[in-house]
């Protein structure tokens, strides 16, 4: 998420919610069942039940399956996640609800009703839980996927914070604050309290470029891995540009573009080598070629659609890709707004 003061006007609802409350330790998880799934065990009898992922490879299937998903009214959605079985997860910066979409039948469900914390930013982990950047509240959360309980809620920061995207790598989980210039490690174990589960702040320095005290401006926004899984991919939304971040250090490099535009960028996909740079207010995802250690970036092509509106995040499964549309300039005062996840080629 990103854009002026005008369009940030779901963060103030927010801002004083906080707060931590902890769950004890939680074993893997299967994968989540969309609504009308069968259950572990139960027999198939010969054809799919309603809402479970087809049996064919996402890359042949995907090409049938709905190319807009509608989110539910009064939903406005910014990140997304998805599984092995392609379940998406969205959720919402009005309330922080988390909505749970079956992409072969377009069809979904709440999987969790929020009560004040805007969800921004999520991923699933190697666990199957889902990791739930907070915004304004300065929380990260722990939510089941199958039945949207919240496992653990970490309040990684304090005051003036905007908790806003996440990617699982390089040891755990990595968040990105927007008006600090850090970024909060979540370690990666099976256990959700005890010693060295609380998130930690790393300071980014090198050639980050710092963003002034209070909100005004936007700074880290999109996370992902390099390629090679060393490193992190931070998107720089004031300074418009994307930097390379040692996990040890904090220490920062600026990824050298050749050719295209991070302006506007929001979230970010790397899938092998290709990074995918969705950019909100440019109404386009601009695709890259990555080095291996991500210090270069080669402009490849633009993917624009009229579909798109505001698009914050994305999502790779088969052959698709899934961008999520957060409509900031939508009137969401009226109940009736709502948003869509469109899938185009990639």
């Amino acid at each position: 998420m990103t854009g002026p003061l005008g369009r940030r006007r779901f963060i103030g609802a927010a801002a004083a919610l906080g707060g931590a409350a902890l769950a004890g330790p939680l074993a893997p998880l299967a994968q989540a069942r969309p609504a009308g799934a069968p259950s572990a065990g139960a027999p198939s009898a010969g054809a799919r039940s309603a809402g479970a992922p087809s049996a064919e490879s996402p890359t042949s299937a995907a090409a049938r399956w709905p190319d807009t998903i509608v989110t539910p009214p009064g939903f406005q959605p910014e990140g997304i996640a998805v599984s092995a079985r392609g379940v998406a997860y969205t959720g919402s910066l009005i309330d922080g609800s988390i909505y749970q979409a079956d992409l072969a039948t377009g069809t979904g469900r709440i999987l969790t009703r929020g009560r004040g914390p805007q969800s921004v930013g999520l991923k699933l982990d190697a666990y199957g839980r889902l990791l739930v950047a907070g915004g304004a509240s300065g929380q990260i959360r722990v939510v089941h996927p199958g039945d949207g309980r919240i496992l653990a809620t970490h309040q990684a920061a304090t005051g003036t914070a905007f908790v806003n995207d996440v990617v699982v790598g390089c040891g755990g989980a990595w968040f990105t604050d927007s008006f600090a210039d850090v970024l909060y490690f979540l370690p990666a174990g099976r256990a959700l309290t005890g010693a060295g589960a609380a998130p930690r702040a790393l300071r980014l320095g090198g050639e980050w470029a710092p963003v002034p005290p209070g909100g005004e401006y936007w700074g880290a926004n999109g996370i992902e891995r390099t390629p090679d899984g060393r490193a992190l991919l931070v998107v720089h939304d004031t300074a418009q540009a994307l930097f390379r971040i040692d996990p040890a250090s904090g220490a920062a490099t600026r990824t050298v573009l050749d050719g295209g535009s991070v302006g506007n960028g929001d979230g970010l996909v790397v899938h092998g080598r290709t990074l995918y740079v969705v950019r909100n207010w440019s109404y386009a995802v601009d695709v890259f070629t990555l080095s291996g250690d991500g210090r270069r970036a080669r402009f490849v092509r633009q993917i624009t659609d009229p579909r798109f509106d505001e698009p914050t995040a994305a999502a790779v499964y088969g052959d698709r890709l899934y961008v999520v549309n957060a409509r900031f300039d939508a009137d969401w005062s009226d109940p009736a707004t709502a948003s869509t996840i469109v899938s185009c080629p990639w």
